[in-house]
């Protein structure tokens, strides 16, 4: 498969140095190449979809396309390819920096412009004009009961916290581009700070808020559980300077239940995730541990809705 791999990358591109398959996608493959002395990265699609939402990479390469136009910090988009190998693919610029969230929130020291970066970065994809991705739908808490449904298993929790988002749910705001998966462990980081903005597989329209929330979900701050942003901050100087750049005034508790509304949804993403394992979709021991994550994430929305006052 290298071989025909590369043959077929050397014609769209000439020489590249051998296909190296990069650790850490759950989602895609991530292959190394080097084509005249330029580091590049093909991202192509794997045996199955990882939610039935995902942007096919021909979308997700144009929303890539959108947001290094907007100024966004993303690899350089350089070529979709509709069949490398029997799969669909496209190439970006390699970009350096560390990806892996648990080894970012340990970084001696995190950088500290990096919670202001993200805040930067994010104003920016906020503003990208939905026309220039026309593709892109609206999300729908809804969307996440129907989720639920398909699971066909009982999970109190679970409805509980979608109960009380639909009780509760603050006034919508007008939808924008959201990266829809924007947090620690989708982001390279330096030394330096913020090197680039990754995986935008979930890129839709949708509340600000929810997208400014995202990285405040438990799961995302490895480790670090006393750092809200992600394991790296406070949220507050975040959230400041989101407000600062864009004048919405996204309050406090927006985000208290955003933060519950992603939880919600990364454990139905966990119970999804692990029924491709147990059908045999996709037989994987990574899918079938967030199967049993997906209780913790039970328990963390129990915490986040005693906070809110349910008893």
């Amino acid at each position: 498969m290298i071989a025909r791999m590369r043959e077929a990358l050397e014609v769209l591109l000439g020489p590249v140095s051998e296909p190296v398959l990069l650790a850490g996608g759950a989602s895609k493959e991530a292959w190394a190449v080097d084509a005249v002395g330029e580091p590049l990265l093909v991202r192509r699609a794997a045996v199955g979809v990882i939610h039935k939402h995902t942007l096919s990479l021909h979308d997700e390469f144009a929303v890539i396309e959108a947001a290094f136009a907007a100024g966004v910090k993303v690899p350089r988009p350089i070529l979709y390819i509709e069949d490398l190998d029997g799969r669909e693919a496209f190439v970006m610029e390699r970009i350096g920096g560390e990806t892996i969230g648990r080894r970012i929130v340990r970084m001696e020291p995190v950088p500290p412009s990096l919670p202001l970066e993200l805040a930067e970065e994010l104003t920016k994809i906020h503003a990208i004009p939905p026309e220039r991705v026309p593709f892109l739908h609206e999300a729908s808490l809804e969307r996440l009961v129907d989720e639920l449904d398909e699971v066909d298993e009982p999970h109190p929790a679970i409805e509980l916290g979608l109960w009380w988002l639909r009780e509760n749910r603050p006034a919508p705001r007008e939808p924008v581009v959201v990266h829809g998966d924007f947090r620690i462990g989708n982001v390279a980081v330096d030394e330096q700070g913020l090197v680039g903005v990754l995986d935008w597989e979930f890129a839709h329209l949708d509340d600000p808020a929810r997208d400014l929330a995202c990285g405040l979900v438990r799961a995302w701050r490895f480790g670090r559980d006393e750092l809200r942003l992600g394991g790296i901050s406070d949220v507050e100087p975040y959230l400041e300077r989101y407000n600062e750049l864009t004048g919405r005034e996204i309050r406090p508790e927006e985000l208290d239940y955003w933060e519950l509304a992603g939880n919600v949804a990364w454990a139905i993403g966990c119970l999804t995730q692990a029924r491709r394992h147990l059908t045999g979709q996709d037989r994987s021991v990574e899918l079938a541990i967030l199967g049993r994550l997906g209780a913790e994430v039970e328990y963390e929305i129990c915490h986040l809705l005693e906070k809110a006052g349910v008893t």
